[in-house]
């Protein structure tokens, strides 16, 4: 197709592989990449698992973009790639390599023969779901209930951690211009997320005046939640780990924080009606009080942010308001959830699991981005040598408050559009 865009002219040799950083001519598609694969046989901790190899570059279907991949975020789904935990992605695409990689900033480098949305040069986010399209959730439903629905990067085995990544049309979104290269790769994963937990599931959707609690506070999910939570006009009460923490959260607009290591009730639930059950509840009751101190007293919160999961449910769906609900996307700490049920089922509270979002949700949510209205909370940013590492210090919960990129094909921190990487690669 002819090439319709705005990047000006420059001059670049066509070749079969490049290095790092090196870029080739505009919409011209070398036969290989680099990439940081995974295999089944080295399942284990990110910095055994994930190796850089020279894969080819995926080749397009109809409806499919490549896009030129020029940072990308780091979240769980790497780390759980990694592991092979909760399941093995080779045992859904069943591929021989894994590419991960969920998130990510990037320019439109070849495009399907029925795409029509993009064109070459376009500058895009990504967003992570893809489905088949052809099925009723996905016309007039919600495609996040389709058979066919995927989490790219974990599901599929085409993710970020490359040079080039292929894509679904409809997973593009436009990249905010205001936002370097990393600071765009950083988001859209784990903002899309929180928007789909907080306004996705009515009745039970936000509204103006609500509390809600968000475990993790400083981290990717919960840094969004607080800032998603103030847009509605909806009161945050974040939850750290780390005293340090705390004028990060009170900083995104928290009503109030309180740090878990002050209490002593995480973890499974006791056995109901024993001793230990006893001294939990009471710990449990600290907590909720310490809530009431924020809210006012008696003012249970409408709504629980959850993702850590096996530590923390058994509190989130005691603390939760009659008719609130705890809403849950992960289960970073473990996927054995306890509770007590006489709390749920008399207090008719609402268990809701949530995950990613649609497009519709992720346009809503970048919109408030491309606005202005929201921070992306960039922390740390890593070198492509340093992509394997990022993910360990996640793994072991040793990073920074926010979210994490990995520069891919940018040469370097700060760029704003293609010409400055251009400049800075040369």
């Amino acid at each position: 197709m002819a090439l319709d865009t705005t990047i000006a002219h420059y001059e670049a040799p066509e070749k079969d592989l490049y290095e790092m950083g090196e870029m080739p001519p505009m919409g011209y598609v070398p036969k290989q990449m680099y990439a940081w694969a995974i295999r089944r046989e080295r399942h284990g901790e990110p910095d055994t698992a994930m190796l850089q190899e020279v894969v080819d570059v995926p080749e397009l279907d109809s409806q499919d973009v490549l896009v030129l991949v020029m940072a990308a975020g780091v979240n769980y789904n790497g780390v759980w790639a990694a592991l092979g935990v909760p399941i093995s992605p080779f045992d859904g695409h069943k591929q021989p390599y894994h590419i991960a990689g969920s998130d990510a900033s990037g320019i439109v480098w070849a495009v399907g023969d029925r795409v029509t949305r993009w064109k070459v040069g376009d500058e895009v986010v990504i967003h992570c779901n893809q489905d088949d399209g052809d099925d009723e959730h996905c016309n007039g439903g919600d495609p996040m209930y389709s058979p066919s629905q995927r989490i790219w990067g974990y599901e599929t085995p085409d993710g970020s951690f490359s040079q080039f990544t292929r894509v679904q049309s409809q997973q593009l979104m436009p990249r905010p211009k205001h936002l370097t290269w990393e600071e765009a790769a950083c988001y859209t994963l784990t903002l899309a997320t929180a928007y789909r937990m907080l306004f996705g599931h009515e009745p039970h959707d936000l509204k103006p005046g609500q509390n809600v609690l968000v475990w993790g506070a400083s981290g990717g999910l919960g840094s969004y939640a607080i800032q998603l939570i103030n847009t509605a006009g909806a009161n945050a009460i974040g939850v750290i780990s780390d005293e340090s923490k705390r004028q990060f959260v009170m900083d995104l607009g928290a009503k109030g924080v309180l740090n878990r290591k002050d209490y002593n009730c995480w973890g499974q639930l006791p056995t109901v009606n024993t001793p230990e059950y006893g001294e939990w509840f009471k710990e449990a009751r600290k907590f909720g009080k310490a809530i009431w101190d924020i809210t006012g007293k008696g003012v249970n919160v409408d709504m629980v942010f959850e993702h850590p999961g096996e530590a923390t449910f058994p509190v989130s769906t005691f603390v939760v308001k009659k008719g609130g609900m705890v809403v849950i996307c992960a289960g970073t700490t473990g996927f054995n959830l306890t509770f007590d049920v006489r709390y749920m089922w008399m207090h008719q509270k609402r268990l809701q699991g949530s995950h990613f979002a649609h497009l519709a949700q992720a346009s809503a949510a970048n919109k408030l981005m491309l606005e202005r209205r929201l921070d992306p909370c960039m922390s740390e940013v890593f070198t492509w040598a340093d992509l394997p590492q990022a993910h360990m210090k996640m793994m072991r919960n040793e990073h920074k408050p926010g979210n994490m990129s990995v520069l891919v094909q940018a040469p370097t921190t700060g760029l704003r559009t293609f010409e400055d990487a251009l400049e800075a690669g040369r």
